[in-house]
């Protein structure tokens, strides 16, 4: 499991998602850190640095970034879309920061090994407290296809 992801973090990306789109991002259980983990879509999130971080990465999304936690947790987020899809990128982001969310992205990502795949219906959503403070934001997708 992600263990370098701390429990609020995993908390703030479940009850951030149901807030915004009113719906649930796994079925409820009391272990929501493992819930995540072995959701049967790719689930990841980054912070709100001026070069956004990931810091969660589920076990479906670190198989199709080819990547371990402990290095996913340490690449920026921009580096998951190749370089001339990046201001494509930037854009579905400042849509999602306006918005609090978009359910319809689709777009090419890249892995760690630079092996190509597009992810299509991907919900991204900001990560929004109780107290309405944004921590990063999120994505979560069920439908890929690999391009190489």
């Amino acid at each position: 499991m992600n263990v370098e992801c701390d429990s609020l973090r995993i908390a703030l990306i479940a009850e951030s998602f149901e807030r915004l789109t009113g719906g649930s991002l796994v079925d409820p259980q009391p272990d929501m850190a493992a819930a995540l983990w072995i959701a049967p879509r790719a689930i990841v999130a980054h912070g709100t640095q001026a070069d956004p971080i990931f810091f969660y990465g589920n076990r479906l999304a670190l198989t199709l970034f080819e990547t371990t936690p402990a290095e996913f947790i340490r690449m920026p987020s921009r580096l998951s879309a190749e370089p001339l899809l990046r201001e494509e990128r930037a854009r579905l982001l400042d849509r999602v920061t306006r918005d609090g969310f978009i359910d319809d992205y689709a777009g090419i990502r890249i892995s760690a090994k630079g092996r190509r795949f597009r992810i299509e219906q991907a919900i991204v959503w900001n990560l929004v407290d109780a107290e309405g403070e944004t921590h990063g934001q999120a994505a979560a997708f069920d439908h890929w296809e690999p391009l190489d």
